[in-house]
């Protein structure tokens, strides 16, 4: 029988990538949602199977500028209403800390998390799915950072964000890093994010060598990690 993923995306180019392959490969029909011209009224959350909320260059509480997020919240809250499978990344996973209680706001220390590196699983997300990742890089691309919502289970820290996932039992999984990013398609970040890593004082050649580097490596990693959580959920 063929599953519907709902992705709900932003802007263009952070979309579901390495994983648009994946869940087509098990079956999935994918819908993408643009969440800032979406009509969210037009979808139902008990429909789909799989529920996958991506990342974006803005807050998760600027709802005033971006009257969107007021109806994008709200079709969150139903996902999670509904039990389906949830994954959310970057401002996906901290709106969905927000719903649930959570705080999202600046980093203490005032810096961006931009570029590949590593994570550091907790005691308890070394036996989760995200333990496959191993050592492989990831991107990371953000300057907030989400709290772990009451009951929920932290996974993963760097040494510049204590916070990167967090899971409610196999439903929800929340990442602050951008493991869906498929490294053969960087320029499209670099382009699309070149003010914010000017002010940043980002080294955009170091992002773009190493993402050549990972071109293979992050994306079989990634889809290991995806692929059991899938089947932790029976998809």
């Amino acid at each position: 029988m063929n599953k519907l993923a709902y992705v709900i995306r932003h802007i263009h180019f952070e979309n579901a990538g390495i994983l648009e392959s994946l869940l087509t490969e098990r079956g999935f029909t994918l819908e993408y949602i643009e969440a800032p011209l979406a009509d969210f009224n037009q979808y139902n959350a008990t429909k789909a199977d799989l529920i996958i909320v991506c990342g974006a260059p803005i807050g998760a509480y600027d709802e005033k500028i971006y009257p969107f997020l007021t109806d994008e919240i709200k079709f969150i809250k139903d996902c999670i209403d509904s039990k389906k499978p949830l994954l959310g990344i970057c401002l996906g996973a901290q709106l969905i800390s927000r719903i649930m209680g959570g705080h999202v706001g600046p980093m203490s220390h005032g810096k961006k998390e931009i570029g590949f590196g590593p994570l550091r699983f907790t005691a308890e997300g070394q036996h989760t799915p995200l333990a496959l990742l191993g050592d492989t890089p990831v991107l990371h691309w953000h300057g907030d950072e989400f709290e772990i919502p009451e009951g929920a289970v932290r996974l993963a820290e760097t040494d510049l964000c204590p916070n990167q996932a967090f899971s409610m039992g196999n439903q929800i999984l929340g990442l602050q890093f951008h493991l869906e990013a498929d490294p053969t398609v960087i320029e499209s970040w670099l382009v699309g994010h070149c003010a914010e890593l000017s002010n940043a004082g980002v080294d955009i050649i170091k992002i773009r060598k190493t993402a050549k580097d990972l071109s293979s490596a992050l994306p079989t990693a990634g889809r290991k990690a995806i692929t059991a959580w899938l089947e932790s959920n029976n998809l």
